[in-house]
């Protein structure tokens, strides 16, 4: 296995090995990665993905931190930080097109479009995270998301080279896209999106209601924002409430007592903790309405216990596989092989 020492020679002062990821994630949890690079310049992430692909290395991009859960095992391949930064309007006018490079922070980004005075980002105030993950993730709140003011993005694709696509191109859905599923083998070197020209006091207004908003309905503290994807028509919070759980604890993780879909670190959760409660609030929403919810945070590393498991013809679980078991790296990809795992009365076993 050749490729870590050209990572080194490559990157000597961008590589570092062994490295937590905990402080790297807006939940605080999660355990190593065996080899982090922060890249901070575009020309960077074009050296380095094709070799990541011609090696077969598993990888991991890692933006804000936000919406994932890093297992307590840690990462076994190669996690990047993508620090590349860099935004500039392409187009002012009643309508504009605003460029901004993957690693751009959102809500900085978003509040700046909101006191020039223009519509289509306000929403994102306040959303940790940077413009690659939410491109990658389409994410949203308050009824916007980035598929609404995508104008198109800049890939870099292992087999097309440099691309420009568009939201259509990403079959960008809620709370996913292709990249999201790992269709496409290819990651965002930057985003345009199309605004419009609006009262700046008005946006301003809007973005003080949505945060007034936040603060009376989502808990403070450590936590991967929402934990599951709402299904149609209903609430995850309001399910996972609906079947008791609310202010239900293992360890130092909780279902937050304020709203049931931010799990919360009171300090030194585990991620095999949160999981176990992730799958007690899908057992018990699905016993009682025969809902499967689906995880909106990613299970990023080596992960001792799957969450694949189906019933009754619904796939079940964070890592989108079939079965239980421990994740393992299989042809560069994070796969899920063997057991079957089950949560009962908030303790796991594995069969």
């Amino acid at each position: 296995m050749a490729w870590p020492h050209t990572l080194a020679r490559l990157f000597p002062d961008a590589l570092e090995e062994n490295v937590p990821l905990a402080p790297y994630t807006s939940a605080r949890i999660g355990g190593a990665a065996r080899y982090l690079v922060t890249l901070n310049r575009q020309a960077d992430v074009e050296t380095l993905f094709p070799l990541l692909w011609d090696a077969n290395a598993p990888y991991f991009i890692l933006g804000g931190g936000s919406n994932i859960l890093v297992a307590d095992e840690g990462v076994p391949g190669v996690v990047v930080r993508f620090r590349t930064r860099g935004v500039r309007w392409l187009q002012q006018g009643e309508e504009a097109l605003l460029w901004a490079a993957a690693g751009e922070p959102l809500t900085p980004l978003a509040q700046m479009t909101v006191n020039q005075g223009y519509r289509g980002l306000e929403w994102a105030v306040g959303i940790p995270g940077t413009v690659g993950g939410a491109v990658v993730g389409n994410a949203g709140a308050f009824g916007g998301d980035v598929a609404q003011v995508l104008a198109r993005v800049d890939l870099l694709h292992r087999d097309l080279g440099r691309v420009t696509w568009t939201a259509q191109d990403l079959a960008m859905a809620y709370r996913t896209t292709r990249l999201k599923a790992r269709k496409e083998p290819a990651v965002v070197l930057a985003a345009v999106f199309r605004l419009h020209r609006d009262d700046p006091e008005r946006l301003r207004a809007q973005v003080a209601a949505y945060r007034q908003r936040r603060r009376a309905t989502q808990p403070p503290g450590a936590s991967m924002g929402s934990m599951f994807k709402n299904p149609p028509g209903d609430y995850a919070g309001r399910l996972i409430d609906a079947v008791g759980l609310k202010g239900t604890r293992i360890g130092d993780a909780e279902i937050s007592p304020l709203h049931a879909n931010f799990f919360i670190n009171h300090g030194r959760a585990r991620a095999e903790e949160v999981w176990m409660l992730m799958r007690l609030a899908q057992e018990r929403v699905w016993e009682r309405f025969g809902i499967w919810l689906e995880p909106e945070v990613e299970l990023v590393g080596a992960w001792p216990e799957g969450g694949g498991a189906r019933r009754g013809g619904v796939a079940r679980g964070g890592g989108g596989a079939g079965g239980g078991g421990r994740w393992s790296v299989v042809g560069g990809r994070w796969s899920l092989v063997g057991g079957r795992s089950s949560v009962v009365d908030g303790r796991s076993s594995l069969g």
